[in-house]
């Protein structure tokens, strides 16, 4: 019999069983359509013998402590100058995750007098450290850049008196539509405020050389660029690129940098080799855009959708149960393919998120949209 103290808990997972939002971790299964893996490094050959090389030349697997104390490897230092260069960035900042540099920068930079507009869109990390900041924040109508402007003036016309904070996705992760950086780059200036771009999903697929969306952006003093290092760079941690002083800023005001433990120094070798192997073969870029091409293109032909223009492709069912089943059922026949439900996303938008890597080749895709398209044809709403 479950104790009393558990009851609660135990309640908890049984409505969201009946609501279809119960979630539970599954392995690794079938044809890769669901990871971050857009170019294929995770598993590559050069990045595992770069790993085997940093542990022969010494570099050890942990830390041992934070950056501050005795956790700050000459790894760390290295990585941060050389993304520095690559992505043309003034500095730059290693973090142990996405999740985590987008804590610590929303949490810290904003000040107590300053505004928050972020897109309605925006990631679960983003909100989490809007939450936990100083700033007052408002949500506005996804890449609705009127909006953005509108909530700056009426702010500023309420008394407003500290600096607009313009948050965005460069790539949304569950939509795979772009952000208006231009434009949101020039309401930014006029309006003397800060543009943070969360590169997670363009970092290494998109850009001049794959350094982003955000490339022509990056090191201006306005503009906090955030990259993270396990998608398509096939390792973990995350880059966030700024001004010298925003980043030292960081340094002494930011508790997920200076309180956690600091990322694993073989970690760091890795992502340096990855960001080597981006600039040494964009081959990766240009084979993995044929493909995207290509998959938008299917997506329409059988199923009547269309595509984002991406290497992320929702197919929206709106019901969490009927996403579930027809998720289920291309499992069930070899494809790797996830239902994401609400909260993920809003009500009625749950959906399948499709990622297209180099872990699939055209005729997969091919095989994979049939196969969907008769699936969903079984599973009506």
């Amino acid at each position: 019999m479950m104790p009393e103290r558990l009851t609660r808990y135990q309640a908890n997972l049984v409505q969201l069983e009946r609501k279809g939002r119960r979630r539970a971790l599954a392995r690794q299964c079938g044809i890769d359509f669901t990871s971050n893996d857009y170019l294929g490094l995770a598993g590559s050959p050069r990045l595992g013998l770069s790993v085997i090389s940093a542990i022969e030349r010494g570099v050890p697997v942990g830390a041992g402590g934070s950056r501050l104390l005795r956790g700050n490897d000459p790894e760390h230092e290295s990585l941060e100058e050389e993304a520095a260069a690559f992505f043309h960035a003034e500095r730059m900042l290693y973090f142990g995750s996405g999740y985590t540099a987008n804590l610590a920068i929303l949490a810290t930079l904003p000040q107590r007098n300053d505004l928050v507009v972020y897109d309605e869109l925006a990631h679960a990390s983003a909100l989490a450290g809007i939450a936990a900041g100083r700033g007052r924040a408002v949500a506005v109508p996804h890449n609705d850049i009127g909006a953005f402007e509108d909530a700056i003036c009426k702010w500023r016309r309420g008394g407003g008196t500290g600096h607009p904070w313009i948050v965005v996705e460069s790539l949304y992760s569950m939509d795979g539509d772009r952000a208006p950086l231009a434009a949101l780059a020039g309401v930014s200036d006029r309006y003397d405020g800060f543009l943070f771009i969360d590169e997670a999903h363009a970092t290494g697929v998109h850009g001049a050389g794959g350094r982003g969306f955000a490339f022509e952006l990056e090191g201006r003093e306005n503009v906090v660029v955030l990259h993270t290092c396990g998608k398509a760079l096939g390792v973990s941690g995350a880059l966030v690129g700024a001004s010298r002083v925003l980043c030292d800023y960081l340094v002494n005001h930011s508790s997920p940098f200076i309180y956690a433990t600091a990322p694993s120094p073989l970690a760091a070798a890795s992502v340096r080799e990855a960001l080597k192997i981006v600039s040494d073969e964009p081959e990766r870029r240009q084979k993995l855009q044929s493909r995207i091409a290509y998959a938008n293109e299917q997506i329409a032909v059988h199923l009547g959708i269309e595509g984002s223009g991406s290497q992320i492709l929702p197919v929206i069912l709106g019901d969490n149960a009927r996403s579930l089943r027809v998720a289920q059922k291309m499992q069930a026949i070899g494809f790797d393919i996830r239902a994401i439900r609400t909260p993920t996303v809003a009500p009625n938008t749950a959906r399948l998120r499709i990622a297209i890597t180099l872990n699939v080749d055209c005729p997969t895709v091919f095989r994979m949209f049939e196969r969907l398209a008769q699936v969903m044809a079984e599973e009506q709403p």
